[in-house]
């Protein structure tokens, strides 16, 4: 397995967006009006933009001494959370008091005629003071927030805001982040974290995947070994051993206690929270707990591979009262409105393959397998419902008939929610790749993370309702929601990396009118969001101008790949802990590309190389990774001229890398007088442990 030998090192490629609101945010700390000097207000940069924002004359100045009137518990409890989030981005505190009839300072009221949207709020900045009025504290809250950013636009000890008036309502209902702590588990504190941050840009749900195939992460009381057995995983290579080489596992998940902790945490901050029990696929963790709850041969372990596995809950009457079991306890873990139960990626060869699935299908009237997973839809619809849920799935569950009242969220692009829609479903749209955080940001973006790039910009732009669906179904899309994956999201560092600051782009357009938006626009707003990321002590991606290139060595994030749209960024498999190198990889076909290398003059190519574990699950798409059969003992490094050019040199490759987890390999080329595409691959099957390219080196 390949050794550490040096940390790696990011180096994140500029997207001209992102790379403006940096520099403006380097040079001046932030917007340059945002530090009042000679009585020069603010210049309102809020995010996302509010649906209506009208300026006046006159302003009033904001400092430690301003009182802050609430009334009554609620404005209460928003003035208090004000403050505290005035305090974590170390700003002036006003004083708080219970003064319902004052004139001056700031004053926060619930106002049942404030705004007809429950979520919606009204403030007013004139000479004499401020006020926010909502209907509802919910609304109050998200004034509070708007509130929050243009007193931290400032960075002295007083804020001069302007005159101003803002209506605002959010477009959508349902303003989402989906956070996987099934793969990689988030701590309690971490997650609070994330919380804050979504409530500050206005977002309302937190859809938490907790079980799939490499862990179980919520406590079950009624089945102990969910936690005792499904929890635990030993990770591929070198991060799975301990002293001397032994397995070592790691063991998270959170006690009921923590959930409810979490639970309580959000709702205060006006975020609903979404427990995913997926079934009946991603389901190897609580089969290995449990195996009579599987149709799989043998015995299983907690997957430590990335993709889909084979293993399905199997459909015994015994199989359906665990799941009533479970998502009773979870519904009392969670007050929320939904319940998610997953449904995507269903490989259904094992239900094929058992003659005992067979005869339980004729016994429940499936005619197939589609409409078995159909039944099992339909049993939790009706379970949840009668225990006032709704159920909500990914659009995988339109494949069989669908109970009227069920919930579709859209990744596989958006044709499942349009269709979802035009039957009269509720839609969320959340499709990938556009919505999926786990791509990099930008074109050489060095983050671990899934193919392809996925910019501000494009993230921006989505639209969740399009213009081709009918007038009378656009009221069923009711909001969008992001997804951050973290098979390669190790660290909560990486996680924050992925998130900030695509999650502001997102933000606004789940909030603010869609006539409203504008990217120019926003990217003149967006180095003030970044100042208060700085200040609440949140990571992001950072630009850094693109370095030039070594006109003779390239690491592997540096070359290209002959099909770069399945270009991986995959971790080291060491260390356990810190940071790890990070290697582009073609799981599919692997190989690595310098485009025009001058080879005059040059007689060698230099490898330096290693191996890592080939930790894929693929399913159906196994058929689609390729390799060159070895021809000598341990496979061959090849050089060629392009793609699929004439072969210049062959090198075989050894057992294992050398003690440090490398090995450097000189293949020596014919002479070559112009330049040309030089691919470099290896040879034999990658699994279970694959060559990656570490430097390529043109040598004399």
């Amino acid at each position: 397995m390949m050794k550490h030998a040096r940390p790696a090192l990011r180096i994140l490629a500029t997207a001209s967006l992102l790379l403006l609101a940096a520099c403006k945010h380097d040079a001046g700390n932030g917007n340059e009006a945002a530090m009042p000097q000679g009585g020069t207000p603010i210049v309102p940069q809020l995010i996302p933009m509010p649906a209506v924002l009208q300026q006046n004359e006159g302003s009033y100045a904001v400092d430690a001494s301003t009182p802050l009137h609430a009334s009554g518990a609620e404005a209460q409890r928003v003035a208090h959370q004000f403050d505290t989030y005035l305090a974590d981005a170390k700003r002036p505190l006003p004083k708080i008091d219970n003064d319902a009839n004052a004139n001056d300072g700031i004053r926060f009221a619930i106002d049942a005629s404030a705004s007809k949207s429950a979520e919606g709020y009204v403030l007013d900045v004139t000479k004499n003071g401020v006020q926010v009025r909502a209907s509802s504290e919910a609304g109050l809250f998200h004034g509070a927030v708007t509130l929050w950013q243009l007193l931290t636009e400032s960075t002295g000890k007083q804020t001069l805001l302007p005159a101003l008036h803002i209506e605002d309502a959010p477009r959508f209902a349902w303003r989402g982040l989906m956070l996987d702590s099934a793969r990689h588990f988030q701590s309690v504190a971490q997650i609070k974290q994330l919380l804050d941050a979504m409530a500050l840009h206005k977002l309302d749900e937190l859809h938490w995947h907790l079980t799939d195939d490499q862990g179980w992460r919520v406590e079950i009381k009624r089945y102990p070994l969910l936690t005792g057995i499904g929890d635990c995983r030993v990770d591929a290579g070198d991060a799975g051993l301990g002293d001397g080489g032994q397995p070592l596992p790691h063991c998270e998940f959170y006690t009921q206690d923590e959930v409810r902790d979490v639970v309580a945490y959000a709702a205060a901050r006006h975020i609903e929270v979404v427990p995913e029990f997926d079934i009946p696929g991603h389901a190897t963790a609580a089969i290995t707990a449990y195996p009579e709850l599987g149709t799989a041969p043998g015995k299983l372990q907690v997957g430590h591979d990335w993709g889909v596995y084979a293993n399905l809950l199997n459909n015994e009457q015994s199989t359906f009262d665990f799941l009533d079991n479970v998502y009773a306890e979870l519904i009392d873990l969670f007050p929320g409105r939904y319940i998610h139960i997953g449904g995507d990626e269903a490989v259904k060869d094992q239900w094929i393959a058992s003659p005992r699935v067979q005869q339980r299908m004729k016994e429940l009237g499936a005619k197939d397998e589609t409409a078995m997973q159909a039944l099992f839809v339909a049993h939790l619809e009706q379970f949840l419902v009668a225990h006032d849920k709704k159920l909500i799935g990914w659009d995988e569950i339109l494949e069989g008939p669908l109970p009227s009242d069920a919930t579709v969220m859209s990744w596989r692009g958006t044709d499942g929610g349009l269709a979802a829609a035009n039957a009269g479903h509720d839609v969320v749209m959340s499709p990938a790749p556009t919505l999926y955080f786990d791509h990099p940001q930008f074109d050489a973006d060095t983050a671990p993370g899934q193919p392809g790039v996925q910019t501000l910009k494009s993230v921006y732009d989505y639209e969740p309702v399009p213009d081709t669906l009918a007038a009378d179904k656009q009221a069923h899309i009711i909001g969008v929601q992001a997804n951050v994956w973290t098979e390669h999201k190790r660290t909560f560092a990486q996680l924050q990396d992925a998130l900030f600051p695509r999650l502001a782009a997102l933000a606004e357009t789940g909030w603010s009118p869609r006539d409203r938006k504008d990217f120019a626009d926003f990217g003149e707003r967006l180095p003030a969001m970044l100042q208060r990321y700085d200040a609440l002590g949140l990571l992001y991606a950072k630009d850094a101008p693109a370095k030039p290139l070594d006109a003779t060595t390239r690491n592997s994030m540096q070359l290209d790949d002959c099909n770069a749209a399945l270009r991986w960024h995959l971790e080291d498999d060491g260390p356990r802990d810190g940071e790890r190198d990070v290697y582009a990889v073609n799981i599919f076909k692997p190989c690595w590309l310098w485009k025009q290398a001058d080879l005059n003059g040059v007689a060698n190519i230099e490898v330096r190389a290693g191996r890592i574990p080939y930790n894929f699950q693929l399913a159906h798409d196994e058929a689609q990774r390729k390799f060159e059969p070895a021809v000598s003992a341990h496979g061959e490094l090849v050089i060629r001229a392009q793609c699929n050019g004439p072969r210049l040199a062959s090198v075989p490759l050894p057992e294992n890398p050398d003690s440090d987890g490398f090995v450097t390999l000189k293949a020596a080329i014919p002479t070559q007088s112009t330049a040309t595409d030089v691919c470099a691959y290896f040879t034999g099957d990658t699994r279970p442990n694959m060559w990656v390219l570490s430097k390529l080196t043109l040598a004399k």
